[in-house]
């Protein structure tokens, strides 16, 4: 076993977090840039996430609500992310790699059920009250 390290790997303090930071921020804009589900579910967490405070009653609500938006938002760029990868192995058809970008889309759609269901959930119960 290689017990090197990956010369890749940072070794921490605040050129680290200032690195990190950097790589996330090219994360997201490579996002925007070129998927456009990703785009799409941002736009609807530009309108849902000021509708959250509006509708949410508690601090708590409000924020069940956002999180729900955030986790489409996140699994998104881990779906991506994967594709990504996916396509830079091969842009051939093989079964392993359709398997992972369906999985990667099941995940998608899983977090999107959930955002549904915690936000209708928070509609129903105020509708009761």
């Amino acid at each position: 076993m290689n017990d090197t390290h990956s010369p890749y790997k940072s070794k921490g303090g605040p050129r680290r977090l200032a690195g990190a930071l950097r790589y996330s921020l090219q994360g997201l804009g490579a996002a925007f840039k070129h998927e456009a589900a990703f785009r799409q579910e941002l736009l609807a967490a530009v309108v849902l996430i000021p509708l959250a405070f509006w509708l949410g009653n508690t601090l708590v609500e409000q924020a069940l609500l956002i999180a729900a938006v955030f986790l489409v938002l996140i699994v998104e760029v881990l779906n991506s992310a994967l594709e990504a990868l996916a396509d830079a192995i091969t842009l051939e058809q093989h079964p392993l790699i359709g398997r992972a970008k369906d999985l990667g889309s099941a995940a998608v759609m899983l977090s999107i059920a959930l955002a549904c269901i915690v936000w209708l959930a928070v509609i129903v119960h105020h509708a009761a009250a």
